[in-house]
């Protein structure tokens, strides 16, 4: 699994032996990588590097060593590259007062097109992400699906060949999730160069087969998603629900033959559930959050089966 995936033409993003450390702390360790054309997942547990690798590759960190190339140039302090590549950050960063509108128009002009085409521009990406109806409000106003909306909104507006997303799933209810996968899988079909970030599996292999695993700053694996599937596959996957009717929606759960475990934590009402068949309950999650009297908020993984993949890679 450590062979660099098959190209039909030069690598669109490279790393040739880079390192970045933060006084002693190392971000990233003597990394080299060369991927293609097409969506490759970045999969890591938190503090693995996947953040340090995308701002390195979005020129917002110069690296300690070697050598960053996206097109074939430096993205540190190299503006001109910045019409040609397109962030959605894990944070958000929004001017709240803006409605969501004003606020792609302006990513747009900043990326180099005239009023009128920004208008335009604006108004393809708004459709492009389902978020035309409420793009004439402020953002402060909306929910953390739709946040998560504008910004791979304002990742494209421009019409980028390179984009890089950042963990652009968080926070969205199932529904917003399989739109947004589309989204990014349509991406792909248009021949951009997508490398998205997760820390879930089973959403990164809903986009594509070729996938990137970092631990601790290192290049652990990459290669063909099959590969690392069966290696996660041993262990059981535990997926935290957030809904307002968590007690309804353990008692359906606990009913469904891929459930082994549900756990309600009084914290916060989030449900944990145990599965060792996370497709099936996945595909099964939009059906439930369609339900009116068990709707889901949100979705996310636990890092807890990555840690073990991880730990079986680097020690085997």
């Amino acid at each position: 699994m450590s062979e660099q995936p098959s190209t039909a033409g030069p690598p669109i993003i490279e790393f040739h032996s880079v390192s970045k450390w933060y006084g002693h702390v190392i971000g990233l360790n003597n990394l080299s990588l060369e991927l293609p054309s097409g969506v490759t997942g970045l999969l890591g547990p938190n503090g693995s590097g996947k953040s340090t690798l995308l701002q390195l590759a979005t020129g917002q960190l110069r690296p300690s060593q070697g050598a960053v190339r996206v097109l074939g140039h430096r993205p540190w302090n190299n503006a001109g590259l910045n019409r040609f590549i397109g962030l959605c950050p894990e944070q958000d960063a929004f001017f709240e007062w803006m409605t969501g509108r004003r606020f792609l128009t302006d990513c747009a002009l900043m990326g180099g097109l005239g009023r009128r085409g920004a208008r335009a521009a604006a108004e393809r990406a708004l459709e492009l992400v389902r978020m035309t109806e409420p793009a004439g409000r402020p953002i402060r106003g909306y929910s953390k699906g739709m946040r998560q909306r504008i910004k791979l909104a304002q990742a494209l507006v421009h019409d980028p060949p390179v984009l890089f997303l950042d963990e652009p799933l968080t926070g969205t209810d199932p529904v917003a999730r399989r739109e947004l996968i589309d989204v990014i899988l349509e991406w792909g079909r248009q021949g951009r160069t997508v490398l998205v970030s997760s820390h879930i599996f089973h959403e990164v292999q809903a986009m594509t087969r070729s996938i990137v695993l970092l631990n601790r700053g290192r290049l652990v694996a990459v290669g063909d998603v099959r590969q690392i599937r069966d290696l996660i596959d041993k262990h059981p996957h535990r997926i935290v629900l957030k809904s307002p009717s968590p007690r309804a929606l353990a008692a359906k759960l606990v009913r469904c033959d891929d459930v082994v475990g549900v756990e309600l934590k009084r914290d916060d009402g989030a449900i944990v559930v145990e599965t060792r068949l996370p497709d099936r309950f996945y595909t099964r999650l939009v059906d439930l959050a369609l339900e009116g009297d068990t709707p889901i908020e949100e979705v996310y993984s636990d890092d807890d089966n990555l840690e073990a993949v991880f730990k079986y890679l680097v020690n085997p």
